[in-house]
């Protein structure tokens, strides 16, 4: 799964690398290093400039809602709950599919966090002692420095209760795409800890690679059976993972200590 990320880069470094084309300075974000669902993302997609003549689609960095909520909610309050979506059946659950077929995005990140509980920890579960576990974060991102381009989709909600020109009359919120994790070697494995990314769980943010991005976000692929093979994981060991400090766990914590690597586990939170 997805359930926090790192995402430092500013509007000017994505539109390089993305090749933007239309971003509003005053939707810039500030550096984030502990994203969790329910706040304010960018995203990358491809669509015609709202009231703009020329309807082809326009590279745009925008800001979203991480939590997906469907057109045909009646409420947003599941979005929180909605903030990844499973690539093996994203094609055909109600919640997506419709965003799949036409409303596809990525979402930049430094990397993600995942939690492995300690082995020392889960010894005692097995024993059945009621201890709570104590976690060990990982950070997991491109070995080489790249930026780690999740693939999103997102989706456009009415609040019907406002008028049309309220400015929070319409939500705009994605969602990130999981797929099974890797069993193969990190590109770069830690001295102590896991040595694949499924030994740190068995789901992973759907990684894009730059050769996929302008297939990923033109809105005129429509065809499900067209887009499924984008939906293929990337070449393995392209991925590295570090421990990071568990203050990362509370999402009161916010800063680039967050992902400074750590010589080994936190003492209590041995693999």
């Amino acid at each position: 799964m997805c359930g926090r990320y790192a995402s430092s880069r500013g509007p000017e470094d994505l539109a390089g690398i993305f090749e933007i084309e239309k971003w509003e300075p005053e939707e810039a974000l500030e550096p984030d290093y502990n994203v969790a669902p329910t706040k304010e993302v960018y995203a990358v997609l491809d669509r015609p400039l709202k009231d703009a003549e020329d309807r082809r689609p326009v590279r745009q960095l925008r800001k979203l809602k991480w939590g997906l909520v469907p057109s045909w909610a009646k409420t947003p309050e599941g979005g929180a709950r909605m903030i990844n979506a499973r690539a093996e059946t994203v094609h055909e659950k109600p919640s997506y599919r419709r965003a799949f077929s036409t409303r596809r995005c990525v979402l930049p990140a430094d990397g993600y966090y995942e939690w492995v509980t300690g082995q020392a920890e889960r010894d005692l579960e097995v024993e059945g002692k009621k201890k709570r576990p104590r976690k060990q974060p990982y950070f997991v991102t491109p070995a080489d420095g790249s930026v780690f381009a999740m693939a999103g989709l997102y989706e456009f909600w009415r609040d019907k209760t406002l008028p049309d020109e309220h400015p929070l009359a319409w939500w705009v919120t994605c969602s990130v795409i999981t797929t099974e994790a890797e069993t193969t070697p990190l590109g770069v494995a830690p001295e102590e800890g896991p040595k694949a990314l499924a030994d740190i769980h068995p789901r992973m943010p759907l990684m894009l690679t730059p050769d996929r991005w302008d297939a990923w976000l033109d809105p005129a692929r429509t065809d499900v059976d067209d887009l499924r093979p984008l939906l293929e994981p990337p070449p393995q060991g392209l991925m590295r993972a570090y421990p990071v400090s568990t203050a990362v766990s509370s999402v009161k914590n916010n800063g680039p200590e967050l992902l400074t690597e750590l010589e080994g586990p936190e003492e209590g939170t041995l693999f």
